[in-house]
């Protein structure tokens, strides 16, 4: 097929026509002809040449050019395409009475005349007769085509959808491919992967569905968009559209953990006083949260009222459990819940459901323990701190658990304590004070002495000894570990020191601390570290100064 007898009109309906089809921009089509006729001119003229091809947008006439790009001499390479300046002064003329040439300079048409003499960069177009299309050449052609309008709608369909993620979407299931779901969502197809279903689950091809946008990806093989009804947000989603208020920003949804297919919590807070956010969400008679267990496949839902206070929301999170009493760790994102014994199953769930989904909603690990067990456990606590005073202070038992009641947990307590408070001890006189702290200072200087001879023949160096803020047993536990002088003791990092968490695939894992068994928190952690930096020279204190609050740990980075 020749390009000059083709009816030159039908490149733009045609254009026109397949833009409609695949709903894309048909310059995107126009531009795939062009480079596809480009192609068929390299393979006819030499595929070193460098050919353009335009197509007129009105009239649809297509235009061959050769470009050859002027180039210093020592960059020269393809001799088809480039020249040096030097070759270039031969065309470098004003255009001659039909000749269709030109010169562009920075993307400009110039004036040879005007311009004075050829520079890298110019680019020399002079037209070349339009090329006979064979069968091979057509058939490259229609590849080229068929590919970039291949590659425009999937552009088009990843534009469209990437704003829609964390959106809910209704889609007709068009078949399933080793157990995952292929759904027709309009302009293209999402993929519903087998764990993404909920369990009992099954479809047919022109069922409708519903799901979670929850990923929207671009893949070699086109835009992928993932989908899934197990996803928390989905639930949430849902919520939104049964309830108004949720819509209109009134009530938000805090949190939400679910098993999929069983049962479910949602944490809610309304933001007007006269508004109830549990009443709200479960409807009249039930109708709204219905809606939603229905389309959940009868997923159960706990409405939670959400609270600041994480002792008060997570006694709400363990409902229908009573709980007794909570202790919460916030160092250690953990928290301790006492429920009476015959609520142990209830708060625990089957198999384990009620804790894990309260768990999942705090955010918070959670040990359920009887009233009993923490009993033991106070037992074995008191009996612990009883012996202790027995065995270092040289107390009867009777005397020893009378501390423990009243509140005295170790040496240093009745060491250092104000005199008065033993004095408010029954039958503690002034000489039974004063000989109480007498024997617990010995003890404590005994074990100090010990401490420090110890550190000493581990290797601890008297710059160590003497840094304020480590006692004797400090230092003999950091010389255990191979921290024996200053300089090791300031290239620590505050949570090696005091100890704390770390995140590993889904679950916190304990960091143990050097020093946290002397109850060394992970801020004085921090200014011990920075003080021996400072001590030695590493760090400026001028310039810890005038750093904004929350710098130190970067500037604690930098030092190391």
């Amino acid at each position: 097929m020749a390009i000059t007898s083709a009816n030159q009109l039908e490149l733009l309906q045609t254009a026109e026509a397949v833009a409609r089809e695949k709903m894309i921009d048909p310059d995107l089509v126009i531009q795939a002809m062009e480079e596809s006729l480009a192609r068929a001119a390299k393979s006819r003229y030499g595929a070193e040449m460098d050919i353009h091809v335009a197509i007129d947008r009105k009239t649809g006439r297509a235009a061959f050019t050769r470009v050859r790009t002027v180039v210093d001499e020592e960059e020269l390479e393809n001799y088809q395409a480039q020249f040096t300046p030097e070759q270039a002064k031969i065309y470098f003329v004003p255009p001659k009475g039909g000749r269709d040439e030109f010169w562009l300079r920075d993307g400009q048409r110039i004036d040879p005349a005007e311009a004075g003499a050829p520079q890298a960069g110019d680019e020399f177009h002079e037209a070349v007769p339009p090329v006979d299309l064979g069968r091979i050449a057509a058939q490259s052609a229609k590849q080229v085509i068929l590919q970039k309008v291949r590659e425009a709608e999937r552009d088009r369909q990843y534009e469209e959808f990437k704003d829609r993620k964390g959106t809910i979407i209704n889609g007709v299931v068009k078949r399933e491919e080793y157990g995952n779901i292929i759904v027709d969502i309009g302009r293209g197809e999402g993929i519903l992967r087998r764990n993404e279903k909920i369990g009992r689950e099954s479809y047919r091809p022109n069922d409708r569905i519903r799901c979670y946008i929850k990923d929207v990806r671009r893949e070699a093989r086109g835009p992928q968009v993932f989908l899934s009804r197990t996803d928390p947000q989905f639930m949430a989603e849902l919520f939104k559209m049964e309830v108004p208020e949720i819509y209109d920003g009134i009530i938000e949804i805090k949190a939400v953990a679910r098993d999929p297919g069983s049962r479910a919590k949602i944490a809610v807070i309304s933001y007007d006083g006269s508004i109830d956010p549990v009443g709200a969400c479960v409807g009249m008679r039930g109708s709204r949260v219905q809606a939603v267990v229905n389309e959940l496949q009868g997923e159960k839902i706990d409405i939670i009222p959400w609270n600041e206070d994480q002792a008060t929301f997570l006694v709400n999170a363990l409902q229908p459990a009573e709980v007794a009493k909570v202790v919460i760790d916030e160092e250690a994102g953990k928290i301790e819940v006492v429920v009476p014994d015959e609520q142990l199953s209830l708060a625990i769930g089957r198999r384990g459901q009620n804790v894990r989904l309260a768990s999942q909603l705090t955010g918070l690990d959670i040990d359920i323990l009887t009233e009993a067990q923490e009993s033991e456990r106070r037992q074995a606590e008191f009996t612990e701190r009883t012996n202790l005073f027995m065995e270092t202070l040289d107390l009867d038992e009777f005397f020893a658990q009378l501390l423990v009641s009243e509140g005295f947990t170790n040496l240093e307590e009745v060491a250092y304590v104000d005199i008065d408070e033993l004095l408010s001890i029954e039958g503690v006189d002034e000489g039974t004070a004063e000989e109480l702290q007498a024997r617990a200072r010995d003890v404590i200087e005994e074990q100090a002495r010990k401490a420090l001879e110890s550190a000493r023949e581990l290797g601890a160096e008297e710059s160590l000894i003497e840094f304020e803020g480590l006692t004797p047993q400090m230092v003999e536990a950091l010389a255990k570990d191979g921290v024996k002088t200053l300089e090791d003791f300031a290239t620590c990092a505050d949570w090696e020191l005091a100890g704390g968490w770390t995140t590993v695939d889904g679950e916190r894992v304990k960091d143990d601390g050097l020093l946290e068994p002397f109850d060394v928190s992970l801020e004085e952690a921090q200014h011990m570290v920075m003080t021996a930096r400072i001590q030695l020279g590493w760090v400026d204190p001028a310039e810890l100064e005038t750093q904004e609050p929350g710098d130190e740990a970067d500037a604690e980075e930098d030092a190391v």
